[in-house]
């Protein structure tokens, strides 16, 4: 198995770890639509349940799906991370029925550090949350005997 194919199929398999311990996640509807080394999609649909006061998607939900998004990221590589410090900025509102998507990418990992950058579009491509994640790298894997 070649070096690329090896590190798709760990990303895979902490992938699924990590989806089946997400009872959060799966609360709210996300769906982990692809995963590899150091990039991660999820997916989700605005439900009414989801909406805040002025009638639009609440913050907290759009950044759930990002910070998802980027613990799929950040722990694809199969060693722990944590979230050191996150921020996201919310250029346009995301609406009932929408379909929000959370691209999130490794933009930089070295040692116990890692930065992530992660885009929430919706089902027309609007932008609707930049948001932006530093990790730590913790010792421990998800899945024992596997690098």
């Amino acid at each position: 198995m070649t070096d690329t194919r090896k590190a798709q199929t760990v990303a895979e398999q902490v992938g699924d770890v990590i989806a089946a311990r997400a009872t959060a996640s799966r609360l709210l509807g996300f769906s982990l639509d692809e995963i590899g080394p150091g990039h991660a999609r999820v997916s989700m649909t605005v439900t009414e349940s989801m909406l805040n006061g002025v009638g639009t998607c609440h913050g907290g939900i759009t950044f759930a799906l990002a910070d998802d998004a980027f613990a799929h990221a950040c722990n694809s590589h199969n060693r722990m991370a944590v979230a050191a410090n996150c921020s996201i900025s919310y250029p346009a509102a995301a609406r009932l029925g929408d379909r929000l998507t959370a691209d999130c990418r490794e933009i930089y990992r070295k040692g116990r550090n890692g930065a992530y950058d992660c885009v929430v579009t919706t089902q027309t491509g609007e932008v609707v949350a930049l948001f932006r994640g530093q990790c730590r790298i913790l010792e421990g894997h998800f899945i024992e005997g596997i690098s």
